[in-house]
């Protein structure tokens, strides 16, 4: 990956993190007391709110169907 597109990945990704911080403070702050405890929470941050948006974005690029696939 060239180094501007890494840059902007990095910089996207340390504001995510910053929003989902900012909520785990919010709702389970006792959480972020322990290893155990923040890496629950950003698994679960991740897969409810990054995941389903990168899904999305991906979805929505053109993909050929594979051979033997109907295009219906």
């Amino acid at each position: 990956m060239n180094p501007e597109k890494l840059a902007q990945i990095q910089s996207y990704a340390l504001g995510i993190a910053a929003l989902l911080y900012e909520e785990a403070q919010a709702t389970v702050p006792e959480q972020l007391k322990t290893l155990e405890g923040l890496e629950a929470t950003v698994r679960e941050q991740l897969l409810q709110y990054v995941s389903p948006e990168i899904a999305l974005f991906l979805s929505k690029t053109a993909v050929a169907p594979l051979p033997g696939e109907s295009e219906s």
